[in-house]
């Protein structure tokens, strides 16, 4: 078995580790140990229920993420990370902004962590010169860099490690940041001391719960990801229920009503790097501009960033939905005929799944000059 030594020692590779990581970009850092047996009934029971949709990958791995010493043979410790995300020049009231948003049915909506560059890519690779950089301080060293790409209890180690308190919207609050950042891990084979978690500071509020369109927030960190809009425009491939269609408003990918809605992100902290500023096309874009990207377009312009990932077909699927709202909600009737004009080039697309939400978006409020959409 690898260890740190004494306590003592243990305690200044954490301090060590804490500075590279500041250098790095990370706003915390935290040790959690491998022993998470007592958060498997919860996750079993949240399978059971269904809560995962048709994340199918969260059930085929079982109680690996409950167990990272099975994920990782010889985990002793997982050392976690944390990093904000807000764009650098995000003004002070973006709350209100970001609601306001909601009252511009025709301008699409991206939520605020995937307007820059993709997560995934810019943790990984700090995480992984982290690592390194401890392996070549430490000595011979075995490790796994994670960032939402493995089955792993994320939320779970971070709050153990101190990150933060899981708040009742399943997500994890500091009191100094609130809840705009990326969680990221990476499981070492040397024992570290781990850092002390911290107390829940939700009280009796339930911002978040009120908050959710769609009441996909169950009960106090328990979400059920088949109501959930990030879920149903992000990892959802299927076509959107109907019943959900008019609640998800004018969001093309991703939702942040729970976060905006929490007191605690007053605090929430600018990122120290320029890759989470926003791209061009990803905020105050009107919804007829965003499907009119043909396939090309869409991968030229969602580069390097998270929406790339659900591809052209579903990113035309959640912004016909939007239309379809959008055209609801149209002021005068010229609104409204623009917004029909836009919908029917994309009426004969070749995915039976684009047509078909199409349709429904043509048929919110019919063109009394046509044929009734819903016969279509």
């Amino acid at each position: 078995m690898e260890t740190t030594g004494s306590a003592e020692a243990g305690r200044e590779w954490l301090a060590r580790i804490q500075a590279w990581a500041k250098e790095l970009g990370f706003s915390q850092i935290g040790v959690a140990g491998v022993d998470l047996s007592d958060s498997e009934p919860g996750l079993l029971r949240w399978l059971e229920q269904g809560f995962h949709g048709e994340m199918h990958y969260m059930h085929s791995h079982g109680l690996k993420r409950a167990r990272p010493a099975e994920l990782v043979p010889g985990t002793l410790s997982v050392i976690t990370a944390r990093m904000d995300y807000l764009p650098q020049d995000t003004p002070s009231d973006w709350v209100q902004q970001e609601w306001q948003r909601l009252q511009r049915p025709q301008e699409g909506i991206v939520s605020l962590y995937a307007r820059g560059r993709d997560y995934h890519k810019v943790l990984r690779a700090r995480l992984q010169k982290l690592a390194e950089r401890l392996a070549q301080e430490m000595g011979p060293l075995g490790y796994r860099v994670f960032t939402d790409s493995a089955p792993v209890l994320e939320a779970e180690l971070a709050q153990r490690s101190g990150l933060g308190w899981r708040g009742k919207h399943s997500l994890v609050i500091d009191r100094r940041a609130g809840s705009m950042f990326f969680l990221g891990e990476i499981y070492v084979d040397r024992a570290l001391p781990p850092t002390e978690p911290v107390a829940a500071h939700c009280g009796s509020c339930t911002a978040c719960l009120d908050a959710c369109p769609t009441g996909a927030i169950v009960g106090p960190q328990q979400v059920d990801a088949r109501r959930c809009i990030s879920y149903l425009t992000i990892e959802y491939g299927g076509s959107i229920p109907l019943q959900l269609r008019p609640l998800l408003a004018n969001r093309i990918y991703g939702c942040d009503d729970c976060q905006l809605a929490c007191p605690w992100n007053k605090f929430a902290q600018r990122s120290s790097l320029p890759d989470f500023d926003v791209r061009p096309g990803m905020q105050g874009s009107s919804l007829a501009e965003l499907f009119a990207w043909d396939e090309a377009t869409f991968l030229r312009r969602t580069e390097g960033s998270p929406i790339r990932r659900i591809g052209h077909e579903k990113w035309l699927r959640n912004i016909a939905v939007a239309l379809g709202n959008a055209l609801r909600a149209a002021p005068d009737v010229a609104t409204a005929q623009a917004l029909r004009v836009a919908l029917h080039t994309r009426a004969a697309h070749p995915s039976d799944l684009v047509r078909e939400h199409v349709h429904w978006a043509l048929a919110q409020v019919p063109d009394p000059g046509s044929i009734d959409e819903t016969t279509k």
